[in-house]
């Protein structure tokens, strides 16, 4: 026989136990990192100073700018966004550090648009992205090993690779400039070694070729890039390099007469950029460049005008390349925050990417490539050459739009059309 006293404190323990589970079933799970009812914390690593600045630290303010406007009218699923901007300096070290704050600090639920492939190839190995279970989306850079799905699960680039950039470079050069003198300068790390590896396999062969290390341009160095150009014959140049790179070299070159025909590569060819940088209009009128986007000026074009408007009422910017790229990205980032659901958690964010990325609206004239299989972003570009205002055109007058991959794939004429923007700019997922 159990004893009164016993039967009593075994009824009192099982009572509590009961209420305990009550109440545990009745608390809510515990909330994502970064997330709260009224709030998504994002984060973004960029060269706000420094060598690689003039451009790229406009991309932050513009992503948020964008943002505010999502804030302004009702969020995503009633969640403001908050970006926090880092100032890495293009610096790897900076960056790692800058990123850990963003992950320890901050406390942000994911990366967007983290900057520089050198940057983000420290991050990732340092600060332990994929083991601490971190999105990266849109990567902003074009280095086609951020492709390794197994190596980089939680992160997703946004441009094409600068592999692809250069197999249709290469492919343009075999068409218009057979039988010409080449010269190639290019920054000497992950950045222009992936160009340089595709032109290589596309059997393209340089006349000159001039490695420069990130940091180092100046008009000094670029008095040196121009001399080896000139005594090599160079009659046609390709520019793998950041604008603070681009700017002295066409500048050095314009004052020496010395004018070839210039290829600019798509990361450091902004018109606007340029001429604050003091590049003279007569100078960039003729250059060729890679485009992926529309025209900053174009205001026939509907992403452009209405990324014209936001800047306006919220950023007040000189409206360039890079502000368009950072209202796109805003853009982008929205609609994977709605497709991951009203339950937003970081691994639904990463499914999202991979199950509806491929269907969001983007600026770029080139499909996006995301899938269960896939982080890769755009895959194409067009051949675009600037005219005597400095603006930029489609070359032959009309979008001829080339994809391919990083690989031995084929490079072939895309027949894809882009998405229509979503109403007001706001997307809805539907």
């Amino acid at each position: 026989m159990i004893g009164k006293t016993r039967r009593k404190r075994m009824r009192f323990v099982a009572a509590v136990l009961a209420t305990g589970s009550l109440f545990a079933t009745a608390l809510p799970a515990q909330a994502e990192t970064g997330v709260s009812s009224s709030e998504i914390k994002l984060g973004i690593t960029l060269p706000l100073t420094g060598a690689a600045s003039p451009g790229y630290n406009k991309i932050g303010d513009a992503m948020n700018a964008y943002f505010k406007y999502v804030n302004d009218n009702g969020g995503v699923y009633g969640r403001k966004i908050t970006l926090i901007q880092k100032n890495d300096e293009y610096s790897p070290q900076l960056s790692i550090a800058k990123t850990n704050e963003l992950i320890l600090k901050d406390k942000v639920f994911a990366l967007v648009g983290p900057l520089g492939t050198a940057n983000f190839t420290a991050v990732h190995k340092s600060v332990g992205l994929a083991r601490r279970g971190v999105p990266s989306l849109f990567l902003n850079t074009g280095f086609s090993g951020f492709a390794n799905k197994k190596a980089y699960p939680t992160s997703f680039t946004i441009l094409p690779s600068y592999a692809m950039e250069a197999k249709i470079a290469s492919q343009f050069l075999k068409e218009n400039f057979a039988g010409k003198k080449l010269g190639l300068v290019y920054q000497n790390d992950e950045f222009g070694i992936d160009a340089l590896g595709a032109f290589k396999a596309a059997g393209v062969k340089f006349d000159v070729s001039i490695p420069y290390t990130s940091g180092t341009q100046s008009a000094a160095t670029a008095q040196t890039w121009v001399s080896q150009l000139a005594a090599g014959g160079a009659q046609v140049v390709v520019f793998f390099g950041v604008t603070s790179a681009t700017a002295p070299l066409l500048a050095v070159a314009a004052g020496a007469k010395y004018a070839p025909q210039w290829i600019l590569g798509s990361v450091g060819s902004d018109p606007l950029t340029l001429r604050a940088l003091g590049v003279p209009v007569a100078v960039l009128n003729g250059a060729l460049t890679l485009s992926g986007n529309p025209s900053p000026n174009d205001t026939s074009d509907e992403y452009v005008k209405f990324f014209q408007e936001i800047n306006t009422k919220y950023n007040k910017a000189a409206f360039d390349d890079y502000v368009l790229q950072g209202m796109n990205l805003g853009l982008m980032t929205v609609q994977a925050l709605r497709a991951a659901g009203q339950n937003l958690t970081r691994k639904g964010l990463i499914r999202a990417m991979e199950t509806k990325g491929s269907t969001f609206a983007s600026v770029a004239y080139s499909p996006l490539g995301y899938s269960k299989t896939s982080n890769v972003g755009h895959t194409g570009y067009y051949m675009a050459v600037m005219d005597a205002t400095g603006d930029r055109k489609p070359y032959g007058g009309s979008v001829v739009v080339y994809t391919t991959d990083s690989g031995s794939g084929p490079v072939v004429k895309s027949t894809f059309k882009r998405p229509a923007l979503p109403a007001k700019g706001l997307p809805t997922n539907s």
